[in-house]
């Protein structure tokens, strides 16, 4: 059998290393050092945003971008049960409620429909999700959002580089998140950052990441700053963001290395009845963070999965249990379960696919002829 093909690897190379080397031989500002302010520089450029501020994980951006929207306690806010349970823990985090709404069939992003459908007269804040690195309808959940007086924070966790009509995801809502986890666009381990063009939400956010202190290096300074909010710390160290840097000198290679990979395997298993592949809305781009396709209720799901694994190919559901039917939301929502026809059906037929940037050509015809055997079999 041959090797398996993972679902994603890390692609770098030796400019990493001479970062972190650089970082770590600095002797000091391992905390908060140069690196950390070219990154959030280099995404400032990138996205074209006023403001990108770095912390350690996409889930603290989400916290962080809450916070500083001041989404609290009492407070509902509209999110798609199709996504990582991150978007919704954060929100709990914060002491507000959840709300779960329907997607998307094109997008698998929040139906702007479901979206009208769960405001109540306590819904505060929307989360749209950009899942799988492609656009949801973010202009229609803006028009919604400015109609009732709304806060948008765009979960852009998956989509870093997408674009719609020319404008990158994550920078259309009032902030926006994204993640640098292991299986990202721009990989830094761990990491993410809260972009905004609002000057309010990024003072409040850099306060919250780093004590509610008062802008200064401690680290610098022979005092210790002046407290002025209530914060937490969250900040990304220097070595991380000198990883993110090297990547960034990369980061159109990586985006096009992913989409010429789905390329080609759009066109390959398009050819396969009962298969759909994944492409963006017109005017949107795809990143394909993740490659997810969609089989028709006829397949059998399980029998393909199976199948791939035989063949050495890797894959996974995402997600496979939609967010407000895990244990921990079973147990604590109260009122009725959702009303997500949508989410279910497509929880039940999605399936993800190798994807990274240096997937070869030999490993994408494995994958191919992988699903062309699973689709046999599994009707």
């Amino acid at each position: 059998m041959s090797d398996q093909i993972p679902l994603f690897e890390i692609a770098w190379d030796e400019q990493e290393i001479l970062n972190a080397v650089e970082s770590i031989g600095r002797g000091g500002y391992w905390a908060k050092g140069p690196f950390v302010d070219k990154f959030e520089s280099r995404l400032e450029e990138y996205l074209d945003v006023e403001h990108a501020i770095v912390v350690n994980s996409g889930t603290s951006g989400l916290v962080t971008a809450l916070e500083a929207s001041d989404i609290g306690p009492g407070d509902e806010v509209i999110v798609p049960s199709m996504t990582f349970i991150a978007t919704a823990n954060a929100v709990r985090l914060v002491g507000a409620e959840p709300v779960f709404a329907d997607i998307d069939r094109d997008t698998y992003g929040l139906s702007p429909d479901s979206v009208r459908e769960n405001i109540t007269e306590d819904t505060a804040a929307i989360i749209p999700v950009h899942l799988y690195g492609a656009p949801c309808r973010i202009d229609q959940i803006q028009d919604i959002a400015a109609q009732h007086d709304l806060t948008v924070v765009e979960d852009a966790a998956e989509a870093f580089g997408s674009t719609y009509e020319g404008k990158s995801v994550g920078t259309f809502g009032d902030a926006g998140i994204l993640s640098f986890c292991q299986n990202k666009i721009v990989v830094t381990g761990e990491g993410g950052a809260i972009i905004t063009d609002d000057d309010e939400i990024a003072s409040n956010a850099r306060l919250y990441r780093s004590h509610g202190r008062a802008p200064g290096d401690y680290f610098e300074s022979v005092g210790s700053g002046e407290y002025v909010a209530l914060g937490t710390n969250l900040r990304m160290s220097d070595l991380t963001a000198a990883i993110g840097c090297a990547q960034m000198d990369k980061v159109d290679e990586l985006i096009g290395s992913r989409q010429a990979a789905a390329k080609y395997m759009n066109e390959q298993l398009a050819e396969i009845d009962g298969v759909q592949v994944p492409r963006p809305i017109d005017g949107g781009t795809h990143v394909y963070q993740l490659y997810t396709v969609e089989f028709d209720s006829g397949i059998d799901r399980q029998i393909v999965i199976d199948t791939l694994d035989e063949h050495g190919v890797s894959s996974k559901i995402y997600w496979d249990t939609p967010v407000h039917e895990t244990h921990y939301y079973t147990e604590t929502m109260d009122g009725p379960s959702p009303n997500t026809p949508t989410t279910q059906d497509v929880a039940d037929t999605i399936l993800s696919l190798p994807i990274y940037p240096d997937l070869t050509p030999r490993k994408t015809d494995q994958i191919v002829a992988a699903v062309k055997d699973g689709v046999r079999q599994a009707r």
